[in-house]
């Protein structure tokens, strides 16, 4: 197994058990433990884990915004599942924003080529992925976030104010029954602008984003027309987006 990929499958494993010894992983990977330490040393530096005496528990601190690369690594087949029956939804849409983040990043990468004829996005990673089909692709303009690689800003703010879409693909950090949240007051800013401007919402987002919280509410469940996710909400979620009038598509893995 190679080194990169051994490493994603340690951020996995910490991901799905809450927290691996360094006994654990070395069994699980057939690796010395040593290998573990060094791996589990090299992460933590990233900021991918969080090392603990012993082993390795997941990066969760409350208030926390992971960054685009740790986001990245979580729940891949998730967001494979949530792509797929999103991108059946685009069918005959001919502007097309999609928010920055790595489900709809997973979106993008699935739309056929004769799908949304003019996309939109404040992502310069999804507007790559989008580019590559020769699609005509539009980009913001504004300030890059670093840690999230989304375009946000006075700027961006700009240019949303003057456009209209058929069809927005939005992703959040949090859903629970006051409605959608994330981290970030800028990046809040261009969600609602997103929102006001588009005549259909599909907001895409795996298991672990529902009976979250965040800092900046951005909208409520009502402005959301369909959402796509891979696992049944619980009741208490399920009731609040039922009570929303949100069109519920489970993706099966």
């Amino acid at each position: 197994m190679l080194p990169a990929t051994r490493r994603r499958t340690v951020i996995e494993l910490v991901s799905e058990k809450g927290g691996c010894s360094v006994n654990e992983l070395a069994t699980e990977l057939e690796v010395s433990k040593a290998t573990v330490r060094r791996d589990l040393g090299a992460l933590a530096e990233e900021g991918l884990v969080e090392r603990t005496h012993g082993g390795a528990v997941p990066v969760t601190s409350v208030g926390r915004e992971r960054s685009h690369q740790q986001k990245g690594i979580r729940n891949l087949t998730e967001k494979a599942t949530i792509a797929e029956r999103a991108a059946a939804e685009m069918a005959g849409e001919q502007v097309v924003f999609f928010d920055s983040g790595t489900t709809t990043m997973e979106v993008a990468k699935r739309i056929s080529t004769d799908e949304a004829a003019l996309a939109v996005t404040n992502s310069p990673l999804v507007a790559l992925e989008l580019a590559a089909e020769e699609r005509d692709v539009k980009l913001t303009g504004g300030t890059l976030r670093g840690r999230t690689r989304a375009l946000v800003g006075p700027t961006a703010e700009g240019f949303m104010e003057r456009m209209r879409f058929d069809l927005l693909v939005l992703g959040t950090n949090a859903v629970d029954a006051d409605g959608l949240m994330t981290p970030n007051e800028a990046e809040a800013r261009m969600k609602e602008l997103m929102i006001e401007r588009s005549k259909r919402v599909v907001l895409v987002a795996d298991h672990t984003k529902l009976g979250e919280r965040s800092v900046v509410r951005f909208a409520d469940l009502a402005a959301v027309d369909t959402f796509v996710t891979d696992r049944p909400p619980g009741e208490t979620e399920r009731g609040s987006l039922e009570n929303a009038d949100v069109r519920m598509l489970v993706g099966e893995s």
